[in-house]
């Protein structure tokens, strides 16, 4: 049975580091709310169009609204500019989506790294959460560099620490694994 919204806590939680496991953490725990009956919304920042196993799970639930958004991996951007655009345009729906009352969590995944980028002020995140989030919501914002204003407003920070991955010895992303 689901708690119901007026005796529970929300939660803000942060995931960031050099190391893998921050998405992936974070879509466990959509999992495992969406188990509980719970409305999730995730919304993929940097992503795009590319199929992962977790979408294609995610599908399964008609507990999971799902939103990949994002202009793909633009660490190697030729266009800033457009970046810096389609991840206000993200923020923007990000907001609407947190405002109006429909989901028990929303996932903001990679939201850290347009953050990181200057592309997104992390204040201005930090600020909106304190804010305007419900209280019964919990929200998770994942990605590397995490900024000082949100490590301050979340309730729980992990970071995920590199200390040895598959790529720096040549192995390409596995199907199951990266995605």
């Amino acid at each position: 049975m689901t708690i119901p919204r007026h005796k529970r806590h929300g939660r803000v939680l942060a995931l960031t580091g050099e190391g893998k496991g921050k998405s992936s953490s974070a879509l466990g725990m959509v999992f495992r709310a969406a188990g509980w009956g719970m409305r999730v919304c995730v919304i993929q920042y940097i992503k795009g169009k590319w199929q992962t196993g977790e979408q294609r799970a995610a599908a399964r639930f008609e507990e999971i609204e799902w939103h990949a958004m994002g202009d793909g991996f633009t660490w190697d951007t030729q266009n800033p500019e457009q970046d810096r655009k389609t991840s206000r345009k993200i923020w923007a729906f990000s907001r609407e989506k947190i405002l109006n009352g429909r989901y028990d969590l929303v996932l903001l995944d990679e939201i850290n790294y347009c953050i990181d980028y200057g592309w997104i002020k992390g204040e201005e995140v930090a600020d909106f959460i304190r804010l305007h989030r419900p209280s019964w919501m919990h929200l998770i914002l994942t990605g590397r560099g995490a900024p000082a204003e949100l490590i301050e407003t979340a309730d729980t920070v992990t970071e995920m620490r590199l200390i040895k991955h598959g790529f720096e010895q040549g192995i390409r992303a596995e199907q199951g694994i990266e995605f």
